[in-house]
């Protein structure tokens, strides 16, 4: 019978940590009311599920060739996951679309109230 690893072991448990993420973060698409707390959802299913599931397979497989694929994919997704994510909700909130009726807080559009009006 075959006896697991350790890093096996923890692998498995990083790997279940990302599926969690993920699951949450779905969860998070279908109940949220608006677009801007449905990316927050998305953003944090893509980097924490993602990231951590190819963190799991890195520890599972160790230096290999499969485990340096999984460390370039993390710092990719790393990299590009919250930058594409605060670009898609700027361009909704000037584009127009409503945030949801409880949200209190606008730092969009405070920031954008804050700029001194150019003299034309």
């Amino acid at each position: 019978m075959h006896s697991l690893a350790l890093n096996e072991i923890i692998g498995y448990v990083i790997i279940c940590f990302g599926i969690m993420f993920d699951f949450f973060g779905v969860l998070g698409l279908v109940r949220l009311p608006d677009v801007y707390n449905r990316l927050q959802a998305a953003t944090k299913c893509v980097t924490f599920g993602s990231a951590g599931i190819l963190i799991g397979v890195l520890v599972y497989s160790g230096f290999t060739p499969t485990g340096f694929k999984a460390i370039l994919c993390t710092v990719f997704i790393l990299l590009t996951s919250p930058v594409s994510a605060h670009a898609i909700a700027k361009a909704a909130h000037n584009s127009g679309i409503k945030m949801a009726q409880e949200t209190v807080v606008d730092h969009y559009l405070d920031d954008q109230n804050e700029k001194p009006k150019e003299d034309k």
